[in-house]
């Protein structure tokens, strides 16, 4: 049996997609971009702001499902540009203590909404 997880603090979604599905323990995170779930401006002013955001909003939907990074068990990161990447990693690397997920990073052509990273989870309590 699956549950939609939808969070408000996270931007709602802009396609056909939900926040998050739980899966009896596990729960699959739609990838998140930079957007402020209130306001919904793009917070594509410099990459480390983004990215910070982009955790903020896993983090809402983290917790709107009863659970935390230390939960992460894998991500998946897009950058549009391979550059950003000690500070993406910089920014992504302090939600976390230690015991850190799997990963993998790849440079795409172009993201949703002309943002420049969009991170995916799968968390397991």
């Amino acid at each position: 049996m699956k549950e939609i997880i939808t969070s408000k603090n996270a931007p709602a979604p802009i396609g056909p997609y939900s926040h998050g599905v739980l899966v009896g323990n596990m729960l699959f995170v739609s990838g998140q971009v930079g957007k402020h779930p209130s306001t919904g401006e793009l917070m594509t002013s410099d990459i480390k702001t983004e990215t910070k955001q982009v955790m903020e909003n896993v983090k809402g939907i983290l917790t709107d499902a009863g659970m935390n990074f230390t939960h992460i068990a894998k991500t998946t990161i897009f950058l549009t540009d391979m550059n950003d990447f000690a500070s993406v990693n910089e920014i992504y690397g302090s939600y976390f203590t230690g015991n850190y997920p799997a990963r993998e990073t790849v440079q795409v052509s172009k993201l949703p909404l002309g943002v420049n990273v969009e991170i995916s989870v799968i968390a397991i309590k």
